[in-house]
Formats: structure tokens, sequence, C-alpha cells
């Protein structure tokens, strides 16, 4: 025992050598730490076991420095919670007031992890983004396992296909490009070999099978890939589907409604046209009703008959209220012309 303590004393004596200055010789260290030039190899092997990164130079005398990691301990991580630190600190990026501080602590993390991790972190990173942030979901948030986060940015950077089934059943084979993160789930924004078709995919509904797919040679989206996730999830990921034309010009829309809602289009007549959804009829009215602007509602029928309904109950409660004794007159007010 005493032993084993001595010699752990010594690798931390190396250590707080190694990060005194910039190298070593080995006879230098070997003389600092009274022990010959065999011991001193072998207790940088004991720090690169740990973790730490020990770069030597072969040659008469050997020297020895620090590299990347060198100025504190590892970071005492699992992949998992590296994973994890890693996504939280890529969304908070993404946060305005937060774009440089969340930039410099990922940096951070990663100069104090080792090397495995670091390649897994520095992965995840590069892998994924995020969309415009709309908090009004109440909806339960759907897990997705780190390791299957993990594997699908270690071939995004490798740029090796992915086969998987999705929604339990369907076969498919994709080429990956960028997880992005919207809406608090996360997407998969890959192309189909076969066809050439982009399209993005609920990371949650992906169960990755084993093997992976082939190596592919990149190529250039035709679009940017979070815009493209925010319009075709707008379009296709919700519940309810909704195509909406606004008595308003465009510009007027997108300054009422936060970005993560839906997407926005011009129509020769001045007016717009709306693509947005929700999980359920009633949510997609209460939006609709928040804008503040007269539409009509394209699809689907359903949405109509909803509306229908509303109209209904409130000209019963307007009627009701009129007529309770004593009750004044409302006054007329503004509706909220905002959503998120």
């Amino acid at each position: 025992m005493r032993r084993v303590a001595g010699t752990s004393a010594r690798v931390l004596e190396l250590l707080g050598l190694l990060q005194s200055r910039v190298d070593w010789t080995g006879p230098e260290l070997a003389a600092r730490l009274r022990v010959t030039d065999r011991t001193v190899r072998n207790d940088v092997a004991r720090l690169r076991e740990l973790g730490y990164p020990v770069d030597a130079v072969r040659g008469r005398g050997g020297r020895y420095r620090l590299g990347a990691g060198a100025k504190l301990p590892p970071l005492l991580l699992d992949d998992e919670e590296a994973v994890a630190v890693t996504v939280g600190l890529r969304t908070v990026t993404g946060v305005a007031g937060f774009e440089d501080s969340g930039g410099r602590a990922l940096s951070k993390l990663e100069h104090v992890l080792p090397d495995r991790l670091r390649r897994q972190v520095a992965a995840v990173r590069d892998a994924t983004t995020s969309g415009p942030v709309n908090t009004d979901s109440n909806v339960a948030d759907p897990e997705v396992a780190p390791a299957v986060l993990t594997e699908i940015a270690a071939a995004v950077r490798d740029r090796r296909g992915l086969r998987a089934f999705y929604r339990e059943d369907q076969r498919i084979e994709i080429e990956p490009y960028l997880v992005v993160g919207w809406q608090r789930r996360w997407y998969l924004v890959a192309r189909e070999p076969a066809s050439g078709t982009w399209s993005p995919y609920r990371v949650d509904w992906l169960r990755l099978r084993t093997p992976g797919g082939r190596p592919f040679p990149p190529q250039e989206p035709p679009f940017d890939l979070t815009e493209f996730v925010v319009r075709e999830v707008a379009r296709t990921g919700w519940a309810v589907h909704a195509r909406l034309v606004i008595d308003a010009p465009a510009e007027e829309v997108l300054a009422r409604i936060n970005p993560a809602v839906g997407t926005v289009e011009s129509l020769p007549d001045g007016r717009s046209v709306l693509v947005t959804g929700g999980d359920s009829l009633e949510v997609v009215a209460v939006w609709i009703s928040m804008l503040g602007l007269e539409f009509a509602v394209e699809r689907p029928a359903e949405l109509v008959d909803h509306l229908a309904v509303l109209r209904d109950r409130y000209t019963r409660a307007v009627s009701a209220s009129s007529a309770a004794p004593g009750r004044p007159q409302p006054e007329g007010g503004r509706a909220a012309n905002s959503r998120g």
C-alpha cells in the first residue's frame, strides 16, 4: 500500500511539473523526481491511462509536454453525461445573450475531457443545431437515448450512412447531414440516396440498425437545413396541419408570430398563406384567433367545423352575458396580436 501511495504521489508531482512549463527532458524529470528515466516513462504512461494527453518526442533524453486538456484534470463524466452537457451548451448558444458564453463554455469543456469523450462531444457539437423556440407547447417531451444521438452525430461526422427502422416498421437507409433541435424535439435532416429526396426524421422515431450504412460523398444541400426542418415540420410534423389564407401581407403576419409556429408565403394579391399546425384542433383555433387578422381556412375541413362550434358557443356566451341583469355592456377590446 505504501508503494502504491508513493507511486500516486509521484505521478501527481509529475503532473505538476508538466503543468509548470512547456516541456521537459526525461533526465530533467528524473532528477526532479529522484527516479530513473524508465520510471518517468512508466509514470507518463500512467498519466495517459488516466486521460492526460502527454506528448513525447523520441530521441536522446526525450522530451515531454502536456497537450490539450493539460490545465485541469480530465472531467469525470461518463458517455451519457458528456453528451447531455454538450446538448445543453449547444442549445444555450442559440439563446439571445448566451451565444458567446455558451460557445466558450463548450470549448473549455472539450479541452478538459479525455480524448475519446472529446471526439464524441465534438461530433455532437458539429452535428447539432437548434431552430427557433416556441415555449407554448404542453406536450410531454419525447425521450432520445444519448447513445442514439451520439451514434447519429458520429455518422454525420464520418459521412457514414444510417440504416434504421422509422415509425416502428418502415425500413430506411439514409445519408445524415445535421440534427436540428426544434419544438423540444430532435430532427435529423438526411438524404435518401436512391431518390435524392431530403427529409427531416424524428430522432425519437428512429431505431438504428447494425451494421450501419455505407460511407457516402457529401452533397451540397439546396437549402438551409435548419429552415428546411422548420418548414417541413410545420407542414407535416403536427397532429393537425392547417393552411390559412390571411388578409394581410406576409411581412405583417411574420411580425405577429413566433418563427417556430410555421411558414408564411406571399400571394400576388397582397395577401399571404400561413402553413401551421398543432397537437389538436383546439390549439390551432386559439393560435389563429391570437393573430388578430381576417383569415380563411383552406384546410383541414375539421378545423372549419371546429371554428363553427366556437362561433356558436361564443354567440351564446355574448347573448347570455348581455341579458344578465345589471350587467354593463362590454366595451370593444383588442385581441392579442401575437403568438409566442
